[in-house]
């Protein structure tokens, strides 16, 4: 059997949509998919803006910058996560400050973001790891108490709630990707949401060449200023207008794979060697990966993840500490030892296949491998 690690959701309206795109022929670039897009991104999560980008990456740049954070400026962000969350503090010109993770939603924790704070620090930079929200109302207050910015990096997380509340709509700003595993995909593609009408307007300037539109550019004879440095972060119309045929469908892929996350762990519950994702009270997670915990360490997790991978199941480990990746050392002099937790539970997470596709019988199968890899390899009890 051969599991991949995701499989992307589709359908015919997804065709369709972007065929109509094709047919028109003339808005490939400008079109009111896109506007549209935003619309519907903007009223599911329950915030004023939307701006569509072509990527996750772009939209964290974007919204950093027209925050106003650069030279001289500290942003607190996680080492479990993505590189691009503490590359995107780099490319404005900032500096990313590693706080440590705790170990429920690995999300920042909130007590140690405390002791990051310096004069320098502007920002509080959480992501939403895997579909669950970190503690972000905690980081939240955090953020009132010392004057500071709150940027969601929720690119995993489209539709996770904290108390009711939607993620992306807590922070002064958010993110999100549409890169090929998250929960909707259009391939690539990113969001930034804010309720602030000036991070918005400046956004569109960066995000478009520092150009100010007053029509559409392409079909436009009309000579348009140019007024900052920007780039050309922009989404096609075609990215937009699947995008809309995905967002009309996420509930029911949230539900499937809530339903697969929760058959699997049941089959899982029964091997006292590893911890299943777990959902706090009053949150919603809606398990973009499906994370598991080895209790013990000296590479237990690596040898599962070797045996489950020649075994056809795309186990992959999510995330290896971005502090110390090869960059982070050898350009920033980071080093072993720095955040002991985000250490320690980077070594013992291992991300299972997950999608709403994904079969009783292919879960049934994972568990099995996992049960033949401990009755092989057992592992002393953990004190």
């Amino acid at each position: 059997m051969q599991i991949p690690l995701f499989k992307i959701y589709w359908d015919n309206n997804d065709i369709e949509q972007v065929t109509s795109v094709i047919k028109k022929g003339g808005y490939w670039a400008i079109g009111p998919e896109i506007k549209e897009f935003e619309k519907r991104c903007a009223e599911y999560v329950g915030v004023k803006y939307a701006l569509a980008l072509n990527s996750g990456t772009s939209a964290l740049h974007t919204v950093l910058a027209a925050h106003g954070i650069g030279q001289g400026d500290e942003v607190i962000v996680p080492s479990f996560t993505f590189i691009a969350t503490a590359n995107s503090v780099l490319l404005v010109g900032a500096k990313p400050v590693f706080a440590e993770i705790e170990g429920e939603t690995y999300g920042l924790d909130p007590a140690d973001v405390e002791k990051k704070i310096t004069p320098q620090t502007k920002a509080i930079m959480p992501i939403h790891y895997g579909g669950l929200s970190c503690r972000i109302k905690e980081l939240r207050k955090i953020a009132d108490k010392h004057k500071l910015l709150l940027i969601e990096d929720a690119a995993e997380s489209l539709g996770a709630t904290v108390d009711g509340n939607k993620i992306c709509s807590i922070g002064d700003s958010a993110i999100l990707s549409f890169c090929s595993p998250k929960v909707i995909t259009m391939g690539e593609g990113g969001m930034i949401f804010t309720n602030s009408r000036d991070v918005y307007e400046k956004s569109r300037l960066i995000y478009n060449h520092g150009r100010v539109e007053t029509s559409d550019y392409f079909s436009s004879t009309e000579q348009m200023e140019y007024v900052m440095l920007g780039y050309n972060f922009r989404m096609s119309t075609m990215t937009a207008a699947l995008g809309i045929s995905q967002i009309e469908k996420i509930d029911r892929v949230i539900q499937m794979r809530r339903e697969n996350a929760s058959y699997l762990t049941k089959k899982l519950s029964t091997i006292k060697e590893i911890m299943t994702p777990a959902e706090p009270a009053g949150y919603f997670h809606l398990y973009q990966m499906y994370t598991i915990r080895l209790k013990a360490g000296g590479g237990v997790r690596d040898r599962l993840k070797d045996y489950l991978n020649k075994s056809g199941i795309g186990a992959k480990i999510y995330f290896d500490p971005v502090h110390l990746s090869l960059f982070y050392r050898r350009d920033h002099g980071h080093k072993v030892g720095e955040l002991p937790v985000t250490e320690g539970l980077s070594r013992k997470v291992l991300t299972l296949p997950m999608f709403p596709t994904l079969t009783k019988e292919e879960m049934d199968y994972m568990a099995d491998k996992i049960k033949e890899f401990f009755a092989a390899n057992p592992i002393k009890p953990v004190k």
